[in-house]
């Protein structure tokens, strides 16, 4: 190895070093400041679905309806769906909260939120998200919202985390999903039939709050059973 390889092995030690740093940084502020968030519900859903539509109309019907239920509203902190269920919780006086992530594309927080977390890394962010949720309410999105759906599905089949509601908005949406999982990885045997359980797909949102309240409080007698 001659002197500029070792010079670059010395400079990556020293980034990744630094990136540690970073992550524990990231970890510390979120902890702190999420730390008396009180009982909170994480809606998700795509930032190119907006206002004068259908469901965002209902994100923000929603975020509203879950305030009065006495819950925080927590979102990914940017436009679209995300800013109609800040929106909701805001108009309804309660608290609202944005964990935005810097993109390439400079995804800029909406303007609904009381508070606003910024991170860097998704990985902390979702930790955040799910370490404070008592549900996650997941609305159309693309990779993004498919990529926590199934992060949050996950931790509740292994039993790493005790499991929450999981509610699935738009049953058109997510119809071909739910074909593929019932048709494809059950059929396989790589999911078992339970696992569809762990999720519930609906259109009215509604009863969303009241739901969750049922839930926690028979889990306090029954244990963590989902509802449906």
């Amino acid at each position: 190895m001659n002197g500029i390889e070792k010079q670059y092995v010395i400079d990556a030690l020293a980034e990744d070093s630094w990136r540690m740093f970073r992550i524990m940084g990231e970890f510390v502020q979120g902890f702190e400041e999420m730390a008396d968030v009180g009982k909170a519900v994480t809606v998700f859903g795509s930032a190119r679905l907006k206002e004068g539509t259908e469901i965002y109309t209902k994100a923000q019907q929603l975020g509203g309806a879950l305030v009065r239920e006495g819950y925080t509203v927590l979102t990914g902190g940017g436009p679209g769906i995300m800013e109609a269920a800040n929106r909701g919780a805001m108009e309804a006086g309660g608290p609202s909260i944005g964990l935005n992530i810097d993109l390439p594309h400079d995804q800029s927080p909406n303007p609904y939120q009381a508070d606003t977390l910024a991170f860097k890394y998704f990985f902390v962010r979702k930790v955040m998200l799910v370490k404070y949720s008592t549900a996650f309410v997941v609305f159309p999105g693309g990779f993004g919202t498919i990529d926590e759906l199934f992060e949050a599905l996950t931790l509740i089949q292994t039993r790493k985390i005790k499991p929450f509601p999981v509610y699935l908005v738009g049953v058109e949406f997510w119809r071909g999903l739910l074909q593929w999982l019932q048709g494809t990885l059950q059929r396989a045997g790589t999911i078992s039939e339970g696992d569809l359980h762990l999720f519930k797909v609906v259109d009215d949102v509604s009863t969303i709050p009241a739901e969750i309240e049922a839930y926690y409080r028979n889990s306090t007698q029954a244990g963590f059973n989902l509802p449906w």
